[in-house]
């Protein structure tokens, strides 16, 4: 076994440990520890990257010495090497954007609880990217609920704590959906080993047996995961939880805990039932629908919206429709899309929070669209990456949200034909949408005159951490953009090897 194989089951233990190490610590103590390990495990991740790529074929970690179907793996290919890369980057980048507002807006004696828990995220993140076992899944689900609601209720305001409830109660309705559907999945199969689950799957649909049984766990596991990730109409949890939060934690919960999701759901299509079983049951016209629906309704709702951080939570309730309107379009093209998307809105939503953040410290710390007037002079760094953002998910050529865009674009072109034309015209619609909020937002705050009176005179230079993030945040969304070609083939390359 090479030295690289031990990277992904290394990354899981190593967060884990960090959390358990960091609960006796001071926050500053766990600050450093966490960063240091988030760093170690964007490095092995990228290691792994690059392994599977130098193989080219992925590989199964067995943990402990019982053997499939009764051991516990842990399997690694191009597209769980590539999501865990940038998802680790991306995780790094927002502790490092939100650092000061942490110390800020937390009490002390619970700082160090709020890297625990970041800690404990970023296990599960990776053991969902990496587990080849559908039970193991599930548990890390949980644990990626668990801290991620308590990285909405840390701050102890009451808005927090009413956003902490409401997005558990959602959450724990699509964890119990979700295990419904595992325990009938485990009671037709006989196995929890995603590649065992397969084959007697294979062996059902081929002898028509179980087909109504079939179709319902289907049905159960995508609801489930569908009301956790925040499609639309199963979104209501998601303003408050990211409008009520740290900075950091509405940068994490955005960018990476509801995408968490879709990738299981994506990996159970695949690698349990099969993507061509998945088509002929017809569920994906239903997440088609839903997620063109979510595209126009998450648009319009921006519009409506009276704060910068609401119009940013509403806008992620649209992207995550692209999302699903991609798996929706039943292809491999559809699929290629949906992930790329999934990176792009990752790195994308990340920058949005941190730089609106920033663009708010200059406004007095007021979120009204009023009080951000002339604040991209104010904080010139912060604007120039809402700007980068903005017009990213806009789709403007150069940035990753234009190749997201165009992909879709492409992918509908190879769809059915019941499927090309209203995806062209809901993706312009939701385009021209897209502009509106955001376009609005970048005038207003280049908009030289008129500023609050209390924001008259501020010039705020952020701290080096924060710089960095954003930097790192544009270059990432340049590289998107302009070397898609790369990170394409590499999804597509890890499609292939999810079979």
């Amino acid at each position: 076994m090479s030295a690289a194989e031990n990277f992904p089951c290394f990354s899981i233990v190593l967060c884990m440990a960090a959390g358990i190490l960091s609960t006796p610590m001071k926050g500053k103590q766990a600050k450093w520890v966490t960063l240091s390990v988030v760093t170690l495990v964007s490095l092995l991740s990228a290691g792994t990257l690059l392994h599977v790529l130098s193989t080219g074929s992925s590989f199964v970690y067995t943990m402990g010495k019982y053997p499939a179907p009764w051991g516990n793996e842990i399997r690694a290919g191009v597209l769980e090497a590539l999501l865990a890369t940038v998802f680790s980057l991306v995780m790094l980048f927002s502790l490092m954007g939100g650092m000061d507002h942490l110390f800020r807006n937390i009490d002390e004696r619970k700082i160090n609880l709020y890297f625990i828990l970041a800690d404990l995220l970023l296990s599960s993140l990776l053991a969902i990217i990496y587990t080849n076992d559908l039970f193991t899944g599930y548990v890390f689900v949980e644990i990626n609920t668990i801290a991620a609601c308590g990285m909405i209720m840390i701050r102890g305001s009451g808005r927090s704590l009413l956003a902490a409830a409401r997005y558990m109660v959602m959450s724990l309705i699509g964890s119990g959906l979700f295990l419904i559907g595992l325990a009938m999945l485990y009671d037709i199969t006989g196995h929890l080993l995603m590649e065992n689950a397969h084959e007697a799957m294979e062996r059902l649909v081929q002898a028509d047996a179980y087909s109504v049984p079939l179709l319902v766990i289907i049905s159960f596991i995508t609801v489930g995961l569908a009301i956790k990730s925040g499609l639309y109409p199963f979104h209501s949890w998601m303003p408050d939880a990211y409008g009520h939060s740290t900075i950091s934690s509405s940068s994490i919960l955005s960018s990476l805990v509801s995408k968490s999701y879709i990738i299981l759901l994506i990996k159970i299509f695949y690698r349990v039932i099969g993507f061509e079983n998945i088509v002929d049951s017809k569920i994906v016209n239903v997440l088609f629908v839903f997620g063109l629906v979510g595209m126009v309704m998450g648009s319009v709702s921006a519009i409506m919206a009276k704060d910068v951080y609401k119009m940013i939570a509403y806008s992620s309730i649209a992207q995550i429709g692209y999302v699903y309107m991609g798996i929706g379009l039943g292809t491999e093209a559809g699929m290629v899309a949906a992930i790329f998307h999934i990176l792009t809105h990752a790195i994308t939503k990340s920058l949005l929070f941190l730089s609106a953040k920033g663009l708010i410290d200059a406004s007095g710390r007021k979120r009204a669209f009023a009080a951000l007037q002339g604040s991209a002079f104010r904080n010139p760094l912060a604007g120039a990456a809402f700007l980068t953002g903005s017009l990213s998910m806009v789709g403007i050529p150069m940035l990753a949200g234009f190749i997201s865009k165009l992909l879709f674009a492409m992918a509908a072109l190879g769809a059915g034909p019941g499927k090309v034309l209203v995806t062209l015209v809901v993706l312009a619609v939701s385009t021209i949408l897209n502009a509106v909020y955001f376009l609005h937002t970048v005038v207003r705050m280049y908009t030289p005159v008129g500023a609050p009176e209390g924001c008259r005179g501020i010039h705020l230079h952020p701290s080096a951490g924060t710089a960095c993030a954003l930097l790192c945040l544009i270059l990432l969304n340049f590289v998107m953009g302009l070397m898609s070609q790369p990170v394409t083939d590499l999804i597509q390359f890890g499609i292939g090897m999810f079979a």
